[in-house]
């Protein structure tokens, strides 16, 4: 596991968003995971600026998305 970021906040479509430090690969090889290393989602966007940009992280469904702000997210290893 590679640290990404730790959540800023859910979007208004549901996506969670968070800062990282270099950018990552987007699509279905890009699974997020938490803490306990149980996956998240994928990684759908890469935006902002190039030296510490924005993750936008689609949810995987029936994940309750409204206790994530703050907590640290890894990208798994492929």
């Amino acid at each position: 596991m590679r640290r990404l970021g730790k959540v800023l906040h859910i979007s208004k479509r549901g996506s969670i968003i968070l800062r990282t430090d270099k950018t990552p690969s987007v699509g279905s090889r890009s699974v997020v995971l938490d803490s306990k290393a149980q996956e998240v989602g994928v990684i759908i966007d890469v935006f902002g600026p190039v030296k510490e940009p924005y993750v936008s992280v689609r949810p995987r469904s029936g994940l309750d998305t409204s206790k994530m702000v703050g907590q640290m997210l890894y990208l798994k290893k492929n």
